[in-house]
């Protein structure tokens, strides 16, 4: 799904920021929009840094930012949505976009040049009412079920480093609150603030205190394109240190969730 911005400067709250922007090259321009548009892939599934406004533009911090990618580059910036991260990384090898807002995880970046993480949020399970887990290590055992949502950043986590418990995959986030109180799985793996919302919906579940590993939300774009990654880097370390991507959260009262370091 291709949605055209009618207005890159309109609609991105942190436009009125003033920031230390990095000039930009040619090089770069060119790499970030070979036709003159930038083309940013968001994923809708992620709630938290995307949203549907009414108007039908996408609004939260990933739209903010890239909006604010374009006002400085000087071009148009068209969203190509996706509904699951998995389809969205994908899309890498068929040129389906310019640059992605995705979580930076080790085997997409054989493909995908990312930055620093900008915003990083715990993953977690949720166990439903009567487990005897009481943190994460407690669930990598034998004969333990753990529903995830394929291809995203806490599977491809979970299948590197779990080493006794079996991983259900589902067709994203619904689905795998469906299969996870279907099958009466042992745990359901997630991001704590949408794991909340799930244990609110499930009565005598709860989301562990702890967490497996962060998942770190980056700016990604195909590895060739070197300059335009040089660049979105030094983007993202910038919005970090002037305040930006944390008034991003607060704007967009964005719960569970920090600046990354």
């Amino acid at each position: 799904m291709l949605a055209r911005a009618a207005s890159t400067a309109a609609r991105a709250f942190v436009l009125a920021w003033p920031g230390v922007a990095q000039p930009i090259s040619s090089a770069a321009r060119a790499d970030l929009a070979p036709s003159g548009t930038v083309r940013v892939a968001i994923n809708y599934g992620n709630f938290l840094i995307v949203a549907r406004n009414p108007d039908g533009e996408p609004g939260g911090i990933a739209p903010d930012l890239a909006r604010e990618i374009a006002r400085r580059a000087g071009v148009a910036v068209a969203f190509v949505g996706y509904e699951r991260p998995g389809h969205m990384a994908e899309g890498v090898r068929t040129d389906a976009w310019d640059i992605a807002f995705l979580a930076a995880e080790a085997e997409r970046a054989n493909e995908i040049a990312f930055t620093a993480p900008y915003l990083e949020v715990d993953a977690t399970y949720l166990v439903p009412e009567g487990s005897t887990a009481r943190a994460v290590a407690d669930l990598d055992r034998e004969g333990v079920r753990i529903v995830v949502a394929n291809k995203s950043a806490y599977d491809l986590f979970l299948t590197r480093t779990l080493r006794h418990a079996q991983l259900i995959r589902a067709e994203g986030l619904a689905a795998s609150v469906e299969r996870f109180v279907a099958d009466r799985a042992d745990a359901l793996a997630g991001i704590r603030p949408i794991l909340v919302k799930d244990a609110a919906r499930l009565p005598g579940s709860r989301v562990l205190p702890d967490r497996y590993t962060p998942v770190q939300q980056a700016i990604g774009i195909a590895m060739h394109r070197s300059a335009g990654a040089a660049y979105l880097r030094e983007f993202v370390d910038e919005v970090k240190a002037s305040g930006m991507v944390a008034r991003a959260i607060e704007h967009h009262r964005v719960r569970d969730v920090a600046v990354a370091p």
